[in-house]
């Protein structure tokens, strides 16, 4: 595909949408990163290129993310599939089964979508945003879920090709109802237009989290839903560890707030129907080394002496799901 038409697809989509509006600033947007030079992306691209033309009759969403039976590729093709994705390292967000080839990830994110699904309004038909969406993992449940269009953001230029990869095998009318955006909260206007707004994993990132939750606010209709899942401490409403130069071996960390504390910010901003709907302790299970992410994971960060720790001495991560309404 060329450059001129990457996105004209997704666009014929939006125009027959309620993100109709979106249309008057995100083609110049994307017109400006696509003339930016990207360090190895085009590289990434011209993997996804040699990727076997393929596409998958058997596709579960709602249980996986599994693309094609192992049966709908000749050992050859499944050879170049493993070969061609794992010059796509690393994958941190999944796992994903393309025609027999398992991706395992860094991180179980069905775990997590197995956390935050029970809790969040039936997706049927809905328009969603992942906002920070990695490679994508959670948007192809979203559409498992029902979700009529399912768009996610992140400025990642790898996860950007990752999700590519995996869309490739898809068919064209499934792949129409979902795209990856490499831009960042930051890019998007006050669109006012989503169903459901998710952001997971993001927040603690962000150095004004309280900007940050109003701009994620900014995306929702009236009536829509916010489903926000980051890292807490223990605590009251008051409650808020602000760590050093890294928390479990992360510089970019700023603010880690209890859930009530997250609650109340939330109120603060005008949302309603406030609640936490899950909290759990990250375990060395659910994120970890693997082939497929060979670098160092959360076994490496914590207190070799006392897994209740991080190695900087904060408290090991605790995750909460939180769910509003707009």
């Amino acid at each position: 595909m060329n450059k001129a038409s990457e996105f004209n697809d997704f666009y014929k989509v939006l125009a027959d949408s309620s993100l109709a509006h979106w249309l008057e600033t995100l083609p110049a947007q994307l017109r400006a990163w696509q003339q930016q030079p990207h360090g190895e992306f085009h590289k990434w691209q011209r993997v996804i290129q040699q990727l076997p033309t393929l596409t998958a009759t058997h596709i579960d969403l709602r249980t996986k993310v599994e693309l094609g039976h192992a049966e709908e590729a000749n050992t050859g093709e499944q050879a170049r599939i493993r070969g061609l994705l794992k010059q796509l390292m690393p994958w941190r967000k999944g796992p994903f089964d393309l025609f027999g080839v398992h991706i395992d990830t860094e991180w179980r994110s069905d775990w997590k979508w197995d956390r935050v699904a029970p809790h969040i309004s039936d997706l049927t038909g809905r328009t969603v945003l992942d906002i920070g969406c990695g490679s994508g993992y959670h948007l192809w449940r979203m559409l498992g879920a029902g979700a009529e269009l399912a768009v996610g953001i992140d400025p990642g230029e790898l996860f950007v090709s990752q999700f590519r990869a995996v869309r490739k095998f898809v068919p064209a009318e499934l792949a129409q109802r979902i795209e990856l955006l490499p831009l960042g909260i930051e890019h998007m206007p006050k669109l006012q237009a989503f169903d459901t707004v998710f952001t997971m994993g993001v927040l603690y990132h962000r150095r004004s989290p309280i900007d940050f939750l109003q701009q994620c606010i900014d995306q929702l209709r009236k009536g829509g839903e916010l489903i926000l899942e980051t890292l807490v401490i223990d605590g009251d409403e008051n409650t808020v560890l602000v760590p050093g130069e890294r928390y479990a071996q992360m510089p970019n960390v700023w603010f880690l707030p209890s859930s009530a504390a997250l609650c109340h910010w939330l109120e603060r901003l005008g949302m309603r129907n406030v609640r936490v709907v899950d909290e759990c302790l990250t375990t060395v299970e659910e994120q970890r080394t693997t082939e497929w992410m060979e670098s160092h994971s959360l076994a490496d960060f914590l207190d070799p002496n006392d897994h209740s720790k991080t190695i900087e001495g904060y408290p090991a991560p605790k995750r909460a799901v939180i769910v509003a309404e707009k």
